[in-house]
């Protein structure tokens, strides 16, 4: 009952803070944004995930490196091919506003269907939205405890076909600094462009 509540305050935090990052309105000229939405928040930590290369990869790998975390599926039927396209377009966007920045900036795919997501899957997946865009995966354990850590949630049902099961999952793409460090939950019912600006306006 403590995780679920945890749970529930984490995704509350996050709804909160999109609302705040909304309606701040700082643009380029503007004075400073303040604090990020999420500082200060119970977010994050260390992880160790194997990559679509087949790779141990851990949360230390990005030591200076802004990451915009996203938790999902390949199989998804729409949610996630629609995120992964938006952040593939902003990160273009990015590109072209501040390349020095996009460098220093990786997205991040887990996938909590390590069942059906092998290397060679993740692989095509993320290729199709951005080449700089990393797929991740690890045990159901593993992948549970990050889940609840990193603020957000996954489910697969249980007794599905194992062809076909679909998985309840949030569809947060949370930014984290160079340290790790949760900034905020990025508002990707925005455009490219304006995403773009958000990830401009976090970073330090």
């Amino acid at each position: 009952m403590n995780d679920l509540r945890r749970t529930r305050t984490l995704l509350a935090l996050l709804v909160a803070a999109a609302i705040a990052a909304c309606s701040g309105g700082a643009g380029e000229g503007d004075a400073p944004p303040g604090p990020p939405p999420l500082e200060g928040a119970a977010m994050g930590g260390p992880f160790e995930l194997t990559s679509e290369t087949g790779e141990t990869v851990r949360d230390t790998d990005f030591a200076g490196e802004y990451r915009l975390i996203y938790f999902g599926y390949t199989f998804c039927p729409d949610v996630c091919p629609v995120d992964m396209q938006k952040l593939g377009q902003a990160m273009r966007a990015l590109e072209e506003r501040d390349a020095d920045l996009a460098a220093r900036v990786q997205p991040i795919f887990i996938s909590v269907d390590p069942g059906r997501d092998t290397p060679e899957v993740l692989t095509e997946f993320t290729d199709s939205f951005h080449p700089r865009l990393l797929g991740l995966t690890g045990s159901p354990e593993v992948l549970a405890d990050m889940v609840q850590r990193y603020g957000s949630y996954a489910e697969i049902p249980e007794g599905q076909n194992a062809e076909g099961y679909l998985v309840n999952h949030s569809n947060n793409v949370i930014m984290y600094g160079p340290e790790g460090e949760p900034l905020v939950n990025l508002d990707m019912s925005a455009s490219p462009e304006d995403v773009a600006a958000e990830i401009d306006r976090w970073a330090s």
